[in-house]
């Protein structure tokens, strides 16, 4: 049994770590040419539309709520991690229980890697105590939109702290959120939990404070919305949290180049690597199309339409965004 000096050493440890990178989080906001986005697209959401279901301004949103014939489920990917998906990877699905959720397990406990919507949340925890009796001692969030974030005030009020990048902190204060973030980093950040590793890389491309979560032991990375798929999920960037297709692909680039097996998307199911290089390679052949569309000088309308017809994509509320990114 470990010992509770051995956790307090921990606990003291991430906390130092919490108070360094808030410390180099407000030199990089001081200094903006340390940022990690490299284009800033100041595009305003399009009238009507809010994020991803039940997120901020500028996200996904899906369907009219309806309630999906089949709940999500759990799927093992090693014996001490596992993801929490939807069944059918539709928008339908996306806007009633939300986003993937990954559990990975330590003999001190569980480290979540976002909550669900607030819906789910008694699913979520069921479905973690079906596999572990330990309590849930961190919870990080990817982004900072509803549909990844929405459960994690319930975790919270249960002992569980939740961790996430500076940048979409605050995001979310600015969006009015309720639940509040305890401990935060910038660019690079790490949880000791369990005799286990957990690593924290910040990227920019669906926002500007994106986290990717690392498992060395597990061999997987989980990545939030920097990768969505398969088709009937569309992938997006968020322009007015600091996206951009400019970095989203830049940071796909930086992601294939890591040491992994397994990728937990943010909505779909768990890729390859092989099925990985292929998604990044599709979605850079819809941005380069686009962009010489763009530069053509034709319309919204016209990019939409050849995109959705060469590629099956062209979300709506994307191409005011992409108009401004590459005109």
């Amino acid at each position: 049994m470990r010992t509770p000096v051995l956790r307090l050493i921990a606990v003291a440890l991430l906390l130092t770590f919490a108070a360094d990178t808030r410390a180099a989080s407000a030199q990089e906001r001081a200094n903006p040419e340390r940022s990690l986005c490299s284009v800033t697209v100041p595009v305003p959401p399009p009238p009507g539309r809010g994020g991803g279901a039940g997120a901020p301004a500028g996200g996904r949103r899906g369907a009219a709520p309806v309630i999906p014939a089949q709940p999500p489920r759990l799927v093992r990917i090693t014996d001490d991690l596992y993801v929490v998906q939807n069944v059918n990877h539709t928008l339908a699905e996306l806007g009633y229980f939300g986003g993937n959720s990954a559990i990975y397990l330590t003999n001190d406990g569980v480290v979540l890697v976002d909550s669900k919507s607030d819906r789910e949340h008694d699913d979520l925890v069921g479905k973690i105590r079906s596999v572990s009796d330990k309590p849930v001692k961190y919870v990080v969030l990817t982004h900072n939109h509803g549909d990844h974030t929405g459960g994690a005030a319930k975790l919270q009020e249960k002992g569980a702290t939740i961790v996430m990048s500076d940048d979409d902190r605050e995001h979310l204060a600015r969006a009015g959120q309720p639940m509040l973030v305890q401990l935060t980093y910038s660019g690079h950040g790490a949880i000791y939990l369990g005799g286990k590793e957990i690593r924290l890389t910040q990227y920019c491309g669906h926002t500007r404070g994106d986290t990717v979560v690392s498992f060395p032991g597990a061999r997987a990375i989980a990545v939030g919305d920097l990768v969505a798929w398969p088709e009937s999920i569309p992938q997006i960037v968020n322009y007015p949290d600091g996206g951009s297709w400019t970095d989203t692909l830049r940071t796909l680039d930086a992601l294939v180049a890591l040491d992994w097996e397994f990728l937990i998307p943010g909505h779909g199911p768990v890729m390859t690597k092989q099925e990985f290089q292929a998604h990044k390679t599709r979605f850079g052949a819809v941005v380069a199309r686009a962009r010489d569309l763009i530069k053509q000088g034709r319309s919204q309308e016209e990019v939409g339409a050849t995109l959705q017809r060469e590629f099956n994509w062209a979300p709506a509320g994307n191409l005011p965004g992409l108009m401004a990114e590459f005109r």
